[in-house]
């Protein structure tokens, strides 16, 4: 990965990013790296980028930096029925937050924290937390959470305007 830009006139350089967040083990856990993955099949522009981000915590740190628009992807624990997606941005989960973003909800704002102090926060965040059906150990997405991958897909390149 490229070196963050240190100078402020080259803020934003760096390509839109589309994060997948979760535990591939913990099947429905994982549905923001399966979006990713399934996204990888599809032409992007140049100006956008996927990564997967595991269960990352800090390490988002570098891949979050400097970019005018990350849209993120992972499950969420919410009272909702399973498959319900909702919008949120960090405001949103920084005050009484309608939902847990699986075990990544602190490292997510931290790594966004930690992006600000360094100067290079970016410009806009969106949050796709989906209330998945089942977090228990497999591979495979739920059925119910693998219909929506292509509903995900499409609202994330929505963001991107592609």
């Amino acid at each position: 990965m490229s070196p963050i830009p240190l100078d402020p006139t080259a803020r934003f350089v760096r390509p839109l990013l589309v994060l997948g967040i979760g535990n591939i083990l913990l099947s429905d856990e994982g549905v923001g790296v399966r979006v990713v993955e399934a996204m990888r099949e599809t032409s992007l522009p140049d100006h956008a980028e996927l990564c997967d981000g595991g269960t990352g915590g800090m390490d988002l740190v570098e891949m979050l930096a400097g970019r005018r628009k990350v849209v993120v992807v992972d499950a969420m624990q919410t009272d909702a029925p399973p498959g319900t997606v909702l919008r949120l941005t960090p405001e949103d989960l920084a005050g009484p937050a309608p939902g847990r973003l699986s075990v990544h909800e602190v490292s997510l704002l931290d790594a966004l924290a930690m992006a600000r102090q360094i100067g290079e926060p970016p410009g806009e965040v969106v949050i796709f937390g989906v209330q998945p059906r089942q977090v228990d150990w497999g591979l495979e997405l739920t059925p119910e959470i693998a219909a929506l991958v292509p509903e995900l897909i499409r609202r994330v390149r929505a963001e991107l305007n592609v």
